[in-house]
């Protein structure tokens, strides 16, 4: 599995120091990390993933894989970029070096701010402990379309997009991370055990569910998944509907209701996200503009 390794992303290992383990699964973990020299700093916090001494052939292709994503897709403000790579030494020596955000993922972040969330149009939050409003979860949802957009644009579908894939960053910006490990890391209560292993039954498009396409599309249906764990701050979706009923639900026509305060306009782009048919969902350049327009709308009303 060689890669088609371009010499510019090899990091010396020697210049990398590992400090705390923040994320594990049964093959992979993630850790927080300081690397000199990186990105023209002289020391950086980074996240590192890499592989367990127990790790299979098929674990390190899979983080081999995301390298070359993550190689092939390049930079954007809106997506966890990649750093830099020790590739040299053992399989499971195989580092990945992923920028760090120090917020955690975007479902525990929503759930944080439950106590303070207050359904109005202020201006944009600076203190997200403090106060969060309609605007800051509006704003949430354009920067994860534009990411959406952005991997579109470089033919990537991402297959597993969930308000706990996305990472916060500094200054709060929201950035998707395509962890192949994902999968291995948040195995609980999200992915059904199938043949096809596990699969995260409620983010899944019907036309996923019954015949594993992963399409633009289908990411576009997950995005109004995630659309209603922002706007319910982080709930999980179908409340008290096991995840072998979805499809039966999905397949009478029914969908999640509108979360409580959610602004209209917003589980209207929710309902067209969750079309049956494929090609009537709204493209991510099309739900950017939306969003765009409904953000405006409302900052204006505000001002």
């Amino acid at each position: 599995h060689k890669l088609p390794w371009n010499a510019e992303w090899e990091f010396p290992r020697d210049r990398i120091k590992l400090l705390d383990i923040v994320g594990t699964g049964a093959f992979g973990q993630v850790f927080l990390a300081e690397a000199v020299g990186i990105s023209n700093k002289q020391v950086t916090r980074v996240a590192c993933k890499g592989l367990k001494e127990n790790a299979t052939d098929s674990e390190y292709r899979d983080l081999l894989s995301e390298l070359k994503i993550l190689m092939h897709i390049g930079e954007h403000k809106n997506i966890v970029n990649l750093l830099g790579a020790c590739t040299k030494g053992r399989e499971c020596d195989l580092l990945v070096i992923i920028e760090y955000c120090p917020h955690g993922n975007l479902l525990n972040f929503l759930r944080k701010r439950r106590d303070v969330f207050e359904a109005t149009w202020s201006p944009p939050t600076e203190k997200p402990d403090e106060t969060f409003t309609l605007t800051d979860l509006v704003i949430t949802s354009f920067q994860v379309s534009r990411a959406m957009q952005f991997l579109a644009s470089r033919r990537c579908v991402h297959r597993d997009l969930a308000a706990r894939n996305v990472l916060v960053g500094e200054n709060y910006v929201m950035k998707i991370a395509d962890f192949g490990l994902a999968r291995d890391i948040y195995k609980e209560e999200h992915y059904v055990k199938t043949t096809a292993g596990l699969l995260p039954v409620k983010w899944m498009a019907i036309e996923a569910l019954v015949d594993q396409v992963y399409t633009h599309s289908s990411d576009v249906w997950s995005f109004g998944v995630l659309l209603w764990e922002i706007f319910t701050l982080g709930g999980s979706p179908y409340p008290g509907l096991p995840a072998n009923e979805v499809y039966q639900y999905l397949m009478e026509g029914q969908r999640m209701a509108q979360p409580e305060d959610c602004p209209q306009e917003m589980y209207d782009l929710m309902l067209r996200c969750w079309q049956h048919d494929p090609a009537q969902r709204p493209t991510f350049t099309q739900l950017l503009e939306t969003i765009d327009k409904i953000l405006e709308g409302k900052t204006t009303e505000v001002q």
